[in-house]
């Protein structure tokens, strides 16, 4: 198999109205897979679905695109899916492997990125010199802060999720029936709650071993279990969790292991 973008069918158990498509830029964690200088089997793998850049996702929805966070590889990932248009840019928190690729937005013309308040700080600093208007070959940003309270963007409601990575705060998104939740451990009642009725839950399942700041595969099915998702795709994996084509006949109904280039139609 070539690396190369992969439809998916649609889910005969979704509901279908929103209109649009959810593509997963990119699967994987901070270290990427393959990871520098490991020579396990899931880094050597010549399948595509193995190969997870870091973890990002497009949203296609009422003719707007959103972007779910902007990570080192998002230049790569861009010219892979032929992206051309992105109308805002969700961000779940500050980490390198979710906002270093934010310099090569600047095709995009003027990025709308939305982001709670210590992600705005951090981009501020990160990319300062996007902020002093000294030289004119830099993106052009224009940062809003999000609360706990639902917020729109082109008159699509989102509704903020908030977990904790460990002790730091992050930020999950719900559009519709539809939700994005990475790079965390814990998460309030009152929280998960806003997690309950959904169509497609996006979620991390960092490896099988348990971290100390993500969730590990089987919290994550605990937290499938709770919520009942009608179906869920796993996103932010290390090489520790093995090979897909291994892995995913382990899973639960319903559950996948999302892969870089994956397309979900809704």
């Amino acid at each position: 198999m070539t690396e190369q973008t992969i439809k998916h069918a649609p889910l005969p158990l979704l509901r279908r109205g929103l209109g649009g498509g959810l593509t997963f830029l990119g699967t994987g964690t901070s270290t990427g897979v393959p990871s520098i200088g490991c020579r396990c089997n899931v880094c050597r793998s010549d399948d595509p679905r193995d190969r997870r850049l870091r973890s990002s996702a497009l949203i296609e929805i009422d003719g707007k695109n959103i972007l779910i966070d902007c990570g080192p590889d998002f230049r790569q990932q861009a010219l892979r899916a032929g992206l051309n248009r992105i109308d805002a840019v969700l961000l779940t928190h500050d980490h390198f492997d979710h906002v270093g690729g934010i310099d090569d937005l600047r095709p995009f013309g003027t990025n709308h990125i939305y982001a709670n308040r210590q992600t705005i700080e951090a981009i501020r600093k990160i990319f300062y010199y996007c902020f002093d208007n000294t030289y004119p070959g830099i993106p052009s940003l224009l940062l809003h802060e999000v609360g706990e309270a639902p917020f729109r963007v082109h008159g699509i409601e989102i509704l903020p999720v908030k977990a904790w990575h460990y002790q730091y705060p992050v930020l999950g998104y719900r559009i519709g029936n539809i939700a994005y939740l990475t790079d965390f451990k814990t998460i309030e009642p009152e929280e998960e709650a806003k997690l309950l009725n959904l169509d497609i839950f996006i979620v991390d399942a960092l490896r099988h071993k348990e971290h100390i700041s993500h969730v590990c595969l089987s919290e994550t099915l605990q937290l499938v279990q709770r919520i009942s998702p009608r179906a869920t795709y796993l996103i932010h994996m290390s090489h520790d969790i093995g090979l897909h084509a291994q892995e995913e006949l382990l899973l639960p109904p319903n559950v996948h292991y999302a892969y870089d280039g994956l397309v979900v139609e809704f």
